[in-house]
């Protein structure tokens, strides 16, 4: 029970990492607060965690409307009295060269990326100032730190959090608040399937993902919650500002 009585708000918790996080958080003992546009898969987050009897609220959102953020904190903080976890995990990816992206593709991926992150966060923030703790964990990507063909949007959004998340630790840290980010690899999620399902050849997809991994296979959603627990507890109370890597040796590996 490494979270157990804490409350812990999950954005874009209905599937993915999200939703791996959020069933992993609950059975730590955390009152998890699942946030995702999605009301079906939501709730299906919902089912599984209740199923284990843990504890969880679906509050439907986006992340990039401010009414909406508002409403998604006011009902945490009226419930439960706290937040002590934010992980802002909502985001979106972007495909094609920079000379390819229209305006309103690149503009749509630094909203939810980027915007989403700030307004989240602007407030959950003085909650945590108040009560005088708390922990902020942002989904970068390790493509914040390497080139990667194709994917200048989303590098853009990722390189901002990174450099958004220790701003944020030297603000924050007086009031004795963490701000980490995940630097993920590429994990099998529904949307890398659908990505790699729709390309000409899925099979040759597939294995060119695979050979950027040290261990020559893809991440799982569960292997970055587990990176997320850690940092959403008591035990990384000494990491601040930090970027930890869930890349299956593809940044620091080759």
């Amino acid at each position: 029970m490494r979270l157990k009585d804490k409350v812990a708000i999950i954005t874009g918790a209905g599937s993915g990492i999200g939703k791996e996080t959020a069933v992993l958080f609950a059975k730590e003992g955390a009152t998890v607060v699942i946030n995702d546009l999605d009301e079906k898969s939501g709730q299906q987050t919902i089912d599984e965690i209740h199923l284990n009897n843990g504890k969880a609220i679906f509050i439907q959102g986006n992340i990039t409307k401010t009414e909406d953020v508002k409403y998604l904190v006011y009902e945490v903080t009226k419930r439960f009295g706290r937040i002590d976890i934010l992980f802002n995990n909502a985001g979106i990816s972007g495909i094609g060269q920079l000379h390819e992206i229209e305006s309103e593709e690149w503009e749509r991926v630094l909203n939810v990326n980027v915007y989403g992150v700030f307004l989240v966060s602007k407030y959950v923030i003085p909650y945590m100032m108040e009560q005088q703790s708390g922990s902020i964990i942002n989904m970068s990507s390790c493509i914040a730190e390497i080139g990667l063909a194709n994917r200048a949007s989303y590098a853009a959004s990722k390189g901002a959090i990174l450099s958004l998340t220790k701003s944020m630790q030297v603000d924050y840290a007086k009031y004795n608040m963490r701000v980490n980010a995940l630097m993920p690899g590429t994990i099998y999620t529904p949307f890398v399937e659908d990505y790699i399902s729709k390309s000409t050849s899925p099979e040759e997809t597939i294995a060119s993902i695979k050979k950027r991994q040290l261990g020559g296979d893809l991440g799982k959603p569960i292997d970055v919650a587990y990176a997320a627990l850690y940092l959403a507890s008591d035990e990384s109370k000494f990491m601040m500002g930090s970027s930890m890597y869930v890349d299956g040796g593809v940044v620091n590996g080759k």
